[in-house]
């Protein structure tokens, strides 16, 4: 079983026990829609490519089903600031991870870990420090793996390599999950710890007094 499955059928099981809520809220997603998305995902993984040109197909469940989620997130986004902040996102994700993959050797035996973890990690490192927000991290994990993808499939054969693609394909299914939920997990992590450095920067509001709660007087 490839990375991308192991991690999508792990998330699902987190979120049926209740793990993630915080994440989802700040995603504007529902358990229901995440657990929804991650079956479609798994279950359009396992249907045949779709053939677009005889050089260009794409797989629903690795790139169809994300980029939908990607379009769903950005609609329901609050500020128009955090929709052009999650495409610019997304395009210098891709630019950065294309550019990876033109500086990394072409054999994968060369490397000491496999690629898709390198590529997933990058990705998904420059999506949240772009991304900021845990719906704009997602977003530009996942279309700025795919934007690479394209951009290193349209290189290859203006250099007369002849290539086909098959987006969200085979290892390329594996980098875009792995991408986006590495990029919703770096924004969670570090978020919280910025937001539990800000509580403790501030003084309590409210003490425990004969059983209940009441709010100090500032003084």
């Amino acid at each position: 079983m490839s990375i991308g499955f192991i991690l999508l059928i792990v998330s699902g099981v987190l979120l049926l026990f209740g793990a993630g809520q915080r994440v989802l809220d700040r995603m504007r997603l529902t358990d229901r829609e995440a657990i929804l998305f991650i079956a479609l995902i798994i279950a359009g993984g396992f249907l045949p490519d779709i053939n677009v040109t005889e050089a260009f197909a794409f797989n629903i469940g690795g790139a169809l089903i994300p980029l939908g989620l990607c379009v769903y997130l950005l609609v329901k986004a609050d500020t128009f600031l955090e929709k052009a902040r999650s495409v610019i996102a997304a395009l210098l994700t891709g630019v950065a991870v294309f550019a990876l993959g033109r500086a990394l050797p072409a054999d994968p035996a060369e490397l000491p870990v496999d690629p898709v973890i390198v590529y997933g990690i990058a990705g998904g490192l420059i999506a949240y420090i772009f991304g900021r927000s845990r719906r704009g991290a997602f977003i530009a994990g996942t279309l700025g793996v795919m934007l690479a993808n394209l951009a290193t499939w349209g290189y290859a054969n203006s250099q007369g390599a002849n290539q086909r693609l098959v987006l969200g394909g085979a290892g390329g299914f594996d980098v875009i999950v792995f991408a986006g939920l590495l990029a919703v997990l770096l924004a969670e992590l570090v978020g919280e710890i910025v937001e539990r450095v800000k509580r403790g920067r501030q003084k309590p509001t409210r003490e425990f007094v004969n059983g209940d709660f009441v709010r100090r007087e500032q003084r």
